[in-house]
């Protein structure tokens, strides 16, 4: 009965509102458009992006983003409803991981954990590739853990190996690199005594091979290995390269979990101990939740080092460690409320200090939107300040949402003062919650109007219209998506000199953004036929 209210709450939670707002440039729009070239064309075996081989990405999250498109048409929320499913079924998983290990309140916590924090819940809300590769690459970790543990070892590293080829099928060969650096260091901290034998880890290899040949080889034998041999130089060019200008420092990710993971990054602190190494916990954890949490840990600091030494960055690739992460939270939870363990006073101060940071941000949103006319003067750069110029209306009151989770943060910090540790933890985790939905429904769809709705609006009007659209030097996906782009007749359209300067046969029209706009308004071919809130609307003449 427990599974069915968490998955219903689960939904609630997940699927409403999916399409309240434009899918954002790059990768949300980028997997979608993949997606609806698929339908499409009828080719589900090879991804394309402009009609034209794209191998950034194997194909599994784009199939489930085109049968979700089939049932609910080439939209927002059809794009968005893969991860939304998803949502429903981790937190499931979780409660149902959680029980096993040891009973029914630490599998909720968990599951409370991981919907009550911030990044965590919204990337069920949003159409990127992350939650669906994190999931299956955590239940392959549970397999591989649950093989020393199981009446039938060899089922165990058979699932393994199966989430391993999916994960692998999801977003690329990120997640053998990720396996293969958790199982050592594993082995080197339990010092050999993994009770997972070399036939296991051969097993789990085998059945990962094949179900990643099902796709990977039908590919090899369809167009042969220039397909995969442009997947994997792409691969390894992400890791070694700040692609795409995703640089940033060694400690970016470190920033992103514990602000964006708030609250639960906060319980990561309450495996410091003071000098005393004080604790009032008296109970004896299970063998199996102990090497559970060193599995855990070892997931957690492989993804957080492995992705602060990658040279891109971006807030998705430590994504991953908010399985682990969210299960050592869960844990100490789990403690808390059962007075095994005792929340120093820090801990809540630094809880307290983190949510009123987030609290006043949410409050300065509504304040930035009514006296942009001040800011704006102040900020160097030219298409931020174009940006701002977008007419979004904003009204004080608005104020009073970040306010009132400021508000809850106290009184939850007040409770947990006041050793009333459940009714505060609940306050938290639940409060965040309803600021995640706020900021979801209330205040992405204004943030979006700044960042992109002019080039959106602009796209939209070519729906179904016979023309070329192309933006220049800047790199976008959102041209396609929306004038919901055929394939080309003339190849010629790949050429951009010619769309500039040759003798097209259709209406031509470029996007770009103000700061980039000059040398373009001064190109004779071109007219200016527009210009909004950063973006610049050129039609050849």
């Amino acid at each position: 009965m427990k599974y069915l209210l968490i998955a219903i709450a689960a939904a609630i939670l997940f699927v409403p509102f999916l399409g309240a707002v434009d899918l954002f440039d790059w990768d949300e729009i980028n997997f979608a458009e993949a997606a609806r070239e698929m339908i499409v064309t009828h080719n589900y075996s090879q991804v394309q992006i402009d009609f034209q081989p794209f191998w950034e990405k194997p194909p599994l999250f784009i199939w489930l983003q085109a049968a979700s498109m089939h049932i609910f048409g080439v939209n927002e929320f059809a794009a968005r409803f893969p991860n939304g499913v998803l949502g429903i079924a981790t937190l499931v998983t979780l409660y149902g991981i959680g029980k096993k290990l040891a009973d029914e309140k630490l599998g909720l916590w968990w599951a409370l954990a991981y919907a009550g924090s911030w990044l965590p819940h919204f990337y069920f809300k949003s159409g990127i590739i992350d939650p669906t590769f994190n999931f299956f690459i955590f239940l392959a970790i549970y397999c591989a853990f649950r093989i020393a543990y199981a009446a039938k070892p060899s089922r165990m590293a058979m699932l393994s190996g199966i989430f391993l080829g999916l994960a692998v099928l999801t977003k690329g060969p990120v997640a053998i690199l990720i396996s293969i650096l958790t199982l050592p260091f594993y082995w080197i901290y339990k010092k050999g005594k993994i009770g997972i034998s070399l036939a296991s880890v051969g097993l789990i290899a085998l059945v990962a091979f094949i179900t990643t040949a099902l796709w990977f080889g039908y590919e090899l034998i369809a167009h042969g290995w220039w397909f995969i041999n442009e997947f994997v130089t792409y691969q390894i060019r992400l890791l070694t390269t700040p692609d795409a200008g995703h640089g940033g420092s060694f400690f970016y990710h470190w920033i992103v979990l514990l602000i964006g993971c708030f609250p639960a990054s906060i319980f990561l602190f309450t495996y410091i101990r003071g000098r005393k190494g004080k604790s009032i916990y008296t109970g004896s954890t299970p063998a199996e939740v102990k090497d559970f949490k060193t599995w855990m840990w070892v997931l957690f600091w492989v993804v957080l080092i492995l992705f602060s030494i990658v040279e891109t960055k971006i807030v998705h690739y430590s994504s991953l460690c908010y399985f682990p992460l969210s299960f050592l939270a869960a844990w100490q939870l789990y403690r808390i409320a059962e007075n095994k363990l005792q929340l120093h006073a820090w801990n809540i101060v630094l809880m307290l200090l983190t949510g009123l940071a987030i609290g006043i941000a949410i409050a300065l949103l509504p304040v930035i939107g009514i006296y942009k006319d001040v800011l704006i003067p102040h900020i160097g750069d030219r298409f931020a300040q174009a940006n701002l110029q977008a007419r979004v209306p904003w009204s004080a009151w608005e104020i009073a949402y970040g306010g009132g989770y400021m508000l809850l943060i106290i009184i939850s910090s007040v409770l947990l003062f006041q050793k009333k540790v459940k009714a505060g933890l609940l306050c938290m985790f639940l409060s965040t919650i309803a600021a995640i939905q706020v900021t979801i429904v209330h205040f992405t769809p204004k943030i979006e109007r700044y960042s992109q709705g002019a080039a959106i609006d602009f796209f939209k009007t070519f729906e179904g219209k016979d023309s070329y659209v192309q933006v220049l030097k800047y790199h976008s996906y959102a041209h396609l998506f929306y004038t919901k782009k055929l394939p080309p007749a003339n190849k010629n359209y790949y050429n951009k000199d010619w769309l500039l300067s040759g003798p097209v046969d259709k209406p031509t029209f470029f996007v770009c953004r103000v700061s980039d706009s000059e040398i373009w308004k001064k190109d004779p071919n071109l007219e200016v036929i527009g210009e909004k809130n950063g973006f610049v609307f050129f039609k050849r003449k």
